[in-house]
């Protein structure tokens, strides 16, 4: 399998942007969660927090890889 340099910029590009989605998409779902949230204990704000935490992974890990093959996929039609 052969990467080509316009693809592997591409997919670093990709990276970035999706980097910069994660941060501005991650703070206005944590905000709307937060100013939502029910916890009445110390045991029911873990397991929010715990949640949130993983929502936060789970975001990170889908936008890395989809805005870095996008921009792979870009860098080769582009540049070929």
């Amino acid at each position: 399998m052969e990467f080509s340099l316009p693809a592997l910029i591409g997919a670093a590009v990709g990276t970035v942007l999706g980097a910069i989605n994660y941060t501005v998409l991650i703070g206005v779902v944590e905000r709307a969660l937060r100013a939502h949230d029910t916890s009445k204990d110390a045991a029911e704000r873990e397991t929010f927090e715990s949640k949130i935490s993983i929502m936060r992974r789970l975001v990170l890990g889908m936008d890395v890889l989809l805005f870095g093959g996008i921009g792979y996929w870009a860098g080769k039609a582009i540049g070929g």
